[in-house]
């Protein structure tokens, strides 16, 4: 008796995770077509970026110096200069960090999609065979590799963009960084270390 009541149990549990795999089927497949349509728009910006920089235009650099000499004028009750160009150079820090975001998020989201992707048709494809549909076995088996050939793919390709993407940060915060002490020093301030890191 406890045997037939463990397995009617654990037959259960079995239907209920294979019936939540084929809810999960339509929004990982719909996951990795985003993930592919994100990475074209990353490309698209990796290479405006990239051109603009063959040009000597950085605008991470540029906005941030535009910044500075605005906060040359202190409001009333605003902190000292140090200070106000310490707050610009964290947000320029924190802007360049949020444009890494996007790519990391594939990076580590590609892979996972991916894995599911294939997974879940492995998975039809057994329950095909089992019933003998050959060709719906077919069928899913081509989704599964698919699927993880296009996860990886996306997964591989931001992290190419995301090294080049954190050597352009770091370049450009060490140049905003030396602005703010270059521009601290021709006010005759005290000098301040500014700090900056991806």
């Amino acid at each position: 008796m406890f045997n037939l009541s463990t397995g009617a149990a654990i037959g259960s549990i079995e239907t209920l995770l294979y019936s939540i795999s084929n809810v999960l089927y339509l929004p990982v497949l719909l996951g990795i077509a985003a993930l592919v349509l994100h990475m074209l728009v990353c490309f698209g910006t990796f290479g405006a970026e990239w051109l603009e920089r063959r040009r000597g235009v950085r605008m991470l650099v540029a906005t941030a110096k535009q910044e500075m000499h605005a906060a040359l004028t202190a409001q009333e009750g605003e902190p000292g200069l140090d200070a106000r160009l310490e707050r610009l150079v964290q947000r320029a820090d924190a802007a360049g960090v949020r444009r890494l975001d996007g790519v990391r998020f594939v990076v580590r989201v590609g892979p996972a999609l991916g894995l599911m992707g294939t997974l879940i048709p492995m998975g039809i494809s057994l329950a095909g065979l089992a019933q003998g549909n050959l060709p719906k076995m077919a069928e899913s088996m081509t989704t599964a590799f698919t699927a993880t050939v296009v996860g990886l793919a996306c997964s591989v390709s931001a992290y190419v963009l995301s090294l080049v993407r954190e050597h352009w940060l770091r370049s450009d915060l060490t140049e905003i960084a030396y602005a703010a002490e270059s521009l601290l020093a021709t006010q005759d301030a005290k000098p301040h270390l500014v700090r900056a890191g991806a």
